[in-house]
């Protein structure tokens, strides 16, 4: 009351002090509002209390779950001292316990009996008061020729009046003679004020890292879980970022003309995180079955397994066979030789078979005249085949009658029940609104036997890739789902075009260089280099270092990804600073990046 009644009824000068001191009281507070960084958020806090007081030193207290008060800040001019917030010196004193051992509260230290009652304490001179403990005070006097003689803890309370931190404040100077003098009772009223604001800009700014920590975890436990799914995908998830924010910490600092307008802000660098954690997302819509296909007639299980057991009924048929013939009366030797001629060429067609399963060679069209040519052969099928089978299964048994049983059937098939039709909601409208632009294979999955065989490379059909590449088109859809804050709204676009060639020939949307942000160009050359060089992949042999980089030289020149970046890609070194982070030993061979870049260039050496 006293300070009101100074303001209402005293002279003139004292009116204009007070006017000016609330003055700065509001415009502290709009400032403490408008800080973004925590950091510098509590060291204005502590700053703004220690300037209203004439503090000589200060320690901000932050209470953690443990039921402590850790220290964050501590400032003091005498001692030429300033540990934590944003000096990269950290506060090294322990906690402040809020309760003892058996529960009670904390009421011998100054901070934590201001944090467990809620209220403002003042002493006017520590060694003569004798309700607080200050034997750790003492000690530190006495180790550093400081006297700590006033103190002041105000309690900071959110919103709700649950206390968040305390402010305590040390050696009040009277100003002008700078002699240490108890913290006055109208400025005690003052730093109340002050503390009230404070506590409510420091909760929401609590409140929002607690917000972007639970969103990263959140981010990071998706991706996790993506590697996990499939031991083809490994760490990729994850090593991602980390490349991304790389070259484009290069780009950033690079005095290159075609990156002159390229610059991030916090916010920046922080949509390009979450971009690069999520660049893959739509990967948990993708069946793994698919992602894993290790052969070309694995579905949910390899189906191999079906032709051998068809190859043993041929076998067995030719032994039964050879047998009644000579049960029959013919030449016992003419039919043990053609039976086992029989074998020897079942035998040698399933190994055939088996290889060509294997995908590890090209199919040359002789290869696929064969497998033809063995599909021919039939066996007898005595069994319904319409028993035991699942719904869906039945749904395309039922386009045609079923036979009468037994029947013949042959060796390998592509039967009208191998193509499971793409209903219309499986297709992409052309006018979507997303502006995909890929080509829709006919049927959405194609089991035919002889058709997977004869796939010419590697074990995926038509089909099986549209799947794998759909889950750029869900990571887009999902990232565009999510109602993002404006400063992470391009997170859908710099990971929704990693698949996009500089050439306009990539997907989902098939944009060219020009359609894309540098930071979306960044997160392409991230990923195709990561999948190079993984060396958890089963599916391939780890790559060397150098064939990494001419590859992507190659992809280059074929307008797969940006020539600028390539080249700020090697000539920053960060190709081989990644390397040298996650590659195996053994792909560490040295690169000769001279040849891959502009001959104007200054090339720095790697060693």
């Amino acid at each position: 009351m006293e300070a009101q009644h100074q303001f209402t009824s005293s002279g003139g000068a004292t009116a204009v002090h007070n006017a000016n001191t609330y003055r700065r009281l509001i415009d502290v507070g709009i400032a403490l509002s408008a800080e973004k960084d925590h950091q510098r958020l509590m060291e204005n806090i502590l700053s703004a209390a220690r300037d209203f007081t004439h503090a000589d030193a200060g320690t901000l207290y932050l209470k953690t779950e443990q039921e402590t008060l850790s220290f964050e800040i501590l400032q003091n001019d005498t001692l030429n001292m300033t540990l934590g917030g944003t000096t990269g010196k950290p506060v090294t004193l322990p906690d402040v316990d809020l309760f003892n051992e058996d529960g009670t509260p904390n009421l011998t230290n100054v901070a934590s009996a201001s944090a467990v009652t809620g209220e403002l304490i003042s002493i006017a001179d520590a060694y003569k008061a004798d309700e607080f403990d200050f034997s750790g005070t003492a000690i530190f006097d006495e180790s550093t020729g400081y006297r700590s003689v006033s103190f002041l803890a105000v309690p900071l309370k959110n919103h709700e009046g649950d206390v968040i931190g305390v402010l305590q404040l040390l050696n009040a100077k009277e100003p002008g003679t700078e002699r240490v003098v108890p913290f006055q009772e109208d400025t005690q009223k003052l730093i109340e004020a002050l503390a009230s604001q404070a506590a409510i800009s420091l909760e929401n700014k609590l409140l929002l890292k607690a917000q972007r920590d639970l969103l990263d975890a959140f981010i990071e436990l998706i991706a996790g879980a993506i590697d996990a799914k499939s031991a083809y995908t490994g760490g990729h998830c994850q090593r991602v970022p980390e490349l991304t924010n790389l070259l484009a910490r290069a780009a950033n600092e690079s005095n290159d003309p075609h990156f002159k307008d390229f610059s991030l802000n916090e916010d920046g660098w922080y949509e390009l995180h979450i971009a690069g954690w999520l660049h893959d997302c739509g990967k948990v819509t993708t069946p793994e079955y698919i992602v894993d296909k290790a052969t070309k007639l694995e579905t949910i299980y390899d189906r191999i397994h079906e032709v051998r057991m068809r190859f043993e009924v041929l076998k067995r048929d030719a032994e039964i066979d050879m047998l009644k013939t000579i049960v029959a009366g013919s030449d016992e030797q003419e039919a043990r030789s053609k039976y086992e001629d029989q074998v020897t060429q079942l035998d040698d067609d399933f190994a055939f078979i088996a290889g060509c399963n294997v995908g590890s060679e090209f199919m040359a069209p002789d290869k696929v005249e064969r497998v033809k040519s063995i599909a021919k052969l039939t066996w007898t099928m005595t069994l319904s085949d319409r028993l035991g089978i699942s719904q869906e299964e039945a749904k395309r048994k039922m386009r045609e009658p079923e036979p009468t049983w037994p029947v013949n059937v042959k060796l390998l098939d592509d039967r009208y029940d191998h193509i499971v039709v793409r209903e219309e909601r499986d297709r992409m409208p052309p006018d979507n609104k997303w502006g995909f632009d890929m080509k829709v294979p006919e049927y959405k999955f194609n089991l035919g036997e002889v058709h997977n065989l004869s796939i010419d490379r590697g074990t995926l059909t038509e089909e099986d890739r549209y799947v794998i590449n759909d889950h750029i088109v869900q990571t887009i859809i999902m990232l565009n789902s999510l109602p993002f804050p404006k400063h992470l709204k391009r997170v859908p676009e710099y990971a929704g075009g990693h698949h996009e060639r500089m050439d306009g020939g990539g997907y989902p949307r098939g944009l060219t260089k020009e359609d894309m942000s540098i930071p979306a160009r960044i997160v392409a050359i991230a990923d195709i280099f990561e999948a190079l060089t993984a060396a958890d992949r089963p599916y391939k042999a780890p790559k060397k270092l150098s064939e990494c980089v001419k590859i992507m030289s190659s992809m280059t020149n074929d307008g797969h990804i940006d020539a600028d970046l390539f080249e700020l890609f090697l000539s920053s070194g960060i190709y081989q600073e990644y390397a040298e982070k996650f590659l195996l030993p053994e792909q560490l061979d040295s690169v000769d990046i001279s040849q891959y870049l502009d001959a104007t260039q200054d090339v720095p050496s790697r060693e």
